[in-house]
Order: C-alpha cells, then sequence, then structure tokens
C-alpha cells in the first residue's frame, strides 16, 4: 500500500490542529487523528475552564475588596452550580473554533482512534493502515504525579478532573506551587474553600522572586496558607477527609485534593520505537525545527521536550506548515517567549528574569516603572505591582510584569527582545491616557532618560538657549 495522506497529524489540540488546518488550507492531503476531544487539553480542561473560573472567583472578590472605592464589602453568594455552567458556556462558545466540522469545511479527513506507529511513515487506527511522507505528533501532556507513598489509593484531582466537581470543596490542598496549582488555589480561595498549597520548592520558581513576592503577599493576604519548601510525604483518607504527612508542619487534612505537580508526555501506545522516535526524559526529543530523530516525522506541542504552553505550541504548529506546506526549514526561536500566571496580580514574563539576565551577561541595567506610579492603576484602586525591564549594551534581554491585567502588557517586549520594536520607539509612542500601557512607555523611556537630560544634552540645550539671545 502506498501513500494515503500527504501528511498525518495525531493529536487535536493547540498544536495538531494549527499543523492540520494550515496544511490542508494549501490544499495537501491531510489526516488528523484523535481518540478524545477536539480542541485538546487547552479547550476542554486548562487554560479555557481555569481562566473562566478565574473570572467568577474576580467577580466574587470583588464584593470583598470595593471598600477602599466607597462601596460597602460584603461576603457574595457563590452559587457553585452556576459558576459550572459558566465554564460549561465559556467551552462551547469556544469549541466551534475547534470543531470536527470546521476541519473537515477545510478538507482535513478527521479520524477518531488510537493511532499506533506500523514503522516511520505508516500507522495504524482502528485497523486502517494510514501512510505519509510526513507525520506529525502533537499528542499533548498528561498530569505527572509526584512519588508520595499511598497517593495512588487516595482519591485526588489533577487539571483533567477538577471540572467535574459538583460542590465547592471545603478545604482544597493544592499539591504543587507552579502557575495550575497557584492560579486554582486563589481562585477557589475567592469561591469560598479554605485552601493550602504545599509545595517542596519555591512557588512560581521560574518567575522573578521580586514579582513571586508580590503575588504571594496577595494570596496570603486572602486567607490561602503557602507551605513553601515543604514536601508532601504520603498521602490517605477516610471518613470524608484526606490527610498529607509533610516532612515540615506534620499533618495536613483537608476534603480534597488537587495534584498540580506538573505534566508528562502523552505517547502511550503510539509505539514510537516502531518510527524510530526518541524519548527524553522530559518528552519526544527534537531539534530546533522540531524534528524528532526521525526526520519524517515532527513533534510538536506539549509531547516534546520543551515549555509546555498553548502558545508555544500554536507558534509550532505554524512552524509545521512552514516546514511541510512551504519548504521553509524555520527554526524555533524561544528567546522571547512570553508566559503568563493569572493570578491576581497577573505575573507575565518574556525573555530572562533580573537573576537570569545577570548570570549568563553578567553586567545589565534594570529600569523599574511601580504601578503606583500609574494614574490608571490609582484610578481603579490596583496600584500594587511594577514592571521591570531588563537591558544589557542597550538590548532588551527580558521584561517581568506583575500586577492587574499585566498579560495584556507583554506583548511590545517579546517585540523588542527579538528587535522587531526598540524601547526608543516604545518610549515615543503616543498611548491613551490614562491607561496602564503607559507603564511601558514609562519604563522605556527610562532606559534613556539619563542620556536626554545628561550633561552632553545640557550643555547642547544651554548653548542653543544662548544663541537665540
Amino acid at each position: 500500500m502506498g501513500r494515503t495522506h500527504d501528511l498525518i497529524v495525531i493529536g487535536a489540540g493547540a498544536a495538531g490542529l494549527t499543523a492540520a488546518g494550515g496544511c490542508a488550507r494549501l490544499g495537501l492531503r491531510v489526516a488528523l487523528i484523535e481518540r478524545d476531544r477536539m480542541g485538546g487539553e487547552c479547550l476542554n480542561t486548562g487554560c479555557v475552564p481555569s481562566k473562566a473560573l478565574i473570572a467568577a472567583a474576580r467577580a466574587a472578590q470583588g464584593f470583598r475588596s470595593a471598600g477602599p472605592l466607597g462601596i460597602r464589602p460584603a461576603e457574595p453568594e457563590v452559587d457553585f452550580a452556576g459558576v459550572r455552567a459558566h465554564l460549561r458556556a465559556t467551552i462551547a462558545r469556544i469549541e466551534p473554533h475547534d470543531s470536527e466540522e470546521r476541519f473537515r469545511g477545510w478538507g482535513v479527513e478527521v479520524i477518531r482512534g488510537e493511532a499506533r506507529f506500523l514503522d516511520g511513515r505508516s500507522l495504524s487506527v482502528g485497523g486502517r493502515r494510514l501512510e505519509a511522507p510526513r507525520i506529525v505528533i502533537a499528542t499533548g501532556s498528561r498530569p505527572a504525579l509526584p512519588p508520595v507513598e499511598g497517593l495512588a489509593d487516595t482519591p485526588f484531582l489533577t487539571n483533567e478532573t477538577l471540572w467535574d466537581l459538583e460542590t465547592l470543596p471545603d478545604h482544597l490542598i493544592v499539591l504543587g506551587g507552579g502557575a495550575v496549582g497557584m492560579e486554582m488555589a486563589q481562585a477557589f480561595r475567592r469561591l469560598g474553600s479554605a485552601v493550602t498549597v504545599i509545595e517542596a520548592g519555591q512557588p512560581l520558581s521560574r518567575d522573578d522572586p521580586e514579582a513571586v513576592a508580590v503575588v504571594l503577599g496577595r494570596m496570603r493576604a486572602e486567607g490561602v496558607r503557602v507551605l513553601a519548601g515543604t514536601r508532601a510525604l504520603s498521602a490517605r483518607h477516610g471518613a470524608g477527609r484526606i490527610v498529607l504527612e509533610t516532612d515540615g508542619v506534620g499533618q495536613v487534612e483537608g476534603s480534597h485534593l488537587l495534584v498540580a505537580t506538573g505534566r508528562r508526555a502523552a505517547v502511550e501506545g503510539l509505539g514510537l520505537e516502531a518510527a524510530g522516535v526518541v524519548l527524553g526524559p522530559g518528552g519526544i526529543r527534537v531539534d530546533g525545527r522540531c524534528r524528532t530523530t526521525n526526520p519524517a516525522i515532527l513533534a510538536i506541542g506539549d509531547v516534546r521536550e520543551g515549555p509546555r504552553l498553548t502558545h508555544a505550541a500554536g507558534q509550532e504548529g505554524s512552524l509545521a506548515v512552514m516546514a511541510i506546506g512551504f519548504g521553509i526549514p524555520a527554526r524555533l526561536d524561544h528567546a522571547a517567549l512570553p508566559w503568563v500566571t493569572f493570578t491576581d496580580p497577573e505575573l507575565a514574563q518574556t525573555g530572562l528574569t533580573e537573576e537570569a539576565a545577570r548570570e549568563r551577561h553578567g553586567d545589565i541595567v534594570v529600569h523599574r516603572e511601580a504601578f503606583a506610579e500609574n494614574d490608571r492603576a490609582l484610578a481603579d484602586g490596583e496600584a500594587e505591582g511594577f514592571v521591570k525591564l531588563v537591558m544589557a549594551r542597550g538590548r532588551v534581554l527580558g521584561a517581568t510584569l506583575v500586577g492587574a491585567g499585566v498579560g495584556e502588557l507583554v506583548l511590545p517586549w517579546s517585540l523588542a527582545i527579538r528587535r522587531k520594536a526598540s524601547p526608543w520607539a516604545i518610549s515615543g509612542a503616543v498611548v491613551p491616557y490614562p491607561t496602564r500601557s503607559e507603564l511601558s512607555k514609562a519604563v522605556a523611556f527610562a532606559a534613556f532618560e539619563g542620556r536626554i537630560f545628561g550633561p552632553w544634552a545640557r550643555r547642547w540645550a544651554g548653548l542653543l538657549a544662548r544663541m537665540r539671545r
């Protein structure tokens, strides 16, 4: 049997949908294989429901925190069934973008079932053999479970099952202080649950410590108990309670347990060995063009070694379209890859943190602009946070932002790191007043302020003044 398709894509999440849709719209014969729900983790159990939950939690917190604005605070009455309905409605509104109908309309053959490689160019799905010169693996990731004694015999939630909760937890224990764990910890606390976070290291450890301190301060003030440097040793349950034994504070008891300790590549049953694809400790091994150890097979998104972010997956799906559809050997560039932790305040990062920049470049310059200096932030009563710009030899290396809505402010700094924009251009931009965008303009101006108002500039201005007499 010969070629059945020009391209086979395994997995209909952000990465796979981008690759399959783009190549099909170029006229290629594309098969898209999915064993579960279209849209993958992001739509169904990740980004979309979590942000919808965070929005509900933010609305609840607004009742409690409006006092400084002259509104009498009140404890909200949370209808958890209504919150769940909001999550489902949000998913339903976005689902058509990732639907079978949409992709079939572009010419994609959507095949439901489990894929298994037969060799480096062919695979089997439900007894059907498919063959193509190029194959893309985009099967995503699954929750990784930590080595905690008794955990397997203890009822626990992950981001895949959290949304099945029918009642609000009385006391939610969150195991893991990464982005998912911290976002859900704050959200459930705001909805009315008692919450304890257990983190073996430091919460949000990949982020700037100064910015993390702002987030932790707010969460603790809201009543989230954060146990940093605390390792869970064992788990057990009984009488509707879950008990974790720790190495720091003894026992932690709650009604529900959320395990948020990272992800692992979803490759079970694929038969990678038959395709000559090597799996590393962090996922499928790829080069800078997302090629696996079999050059005919690409691995994109969470399944490969590298950052696990929806927008990174989408970028890699586009890279696959460039490579397969246009023959352009584009390479990955994560130097300006941004990420946002959607706590309140939000925490956004692009490029290097201050600490990482010092380690890599030594002599750096740091410019800061506080939210307390921004008129819109003051008017909104959300003046906590800052924008930090990290530079060396006139080049932007990274930007850290913490404060209300900073996920919407990170874009110009990603462009600046890639030299698609410059701090000088940003400093001279005309931005609407009053907006938080002025923070970016102000911190960019700070990078040149010393030269603009320095000795040479003052002498020149003085010379011009004397010439006008």
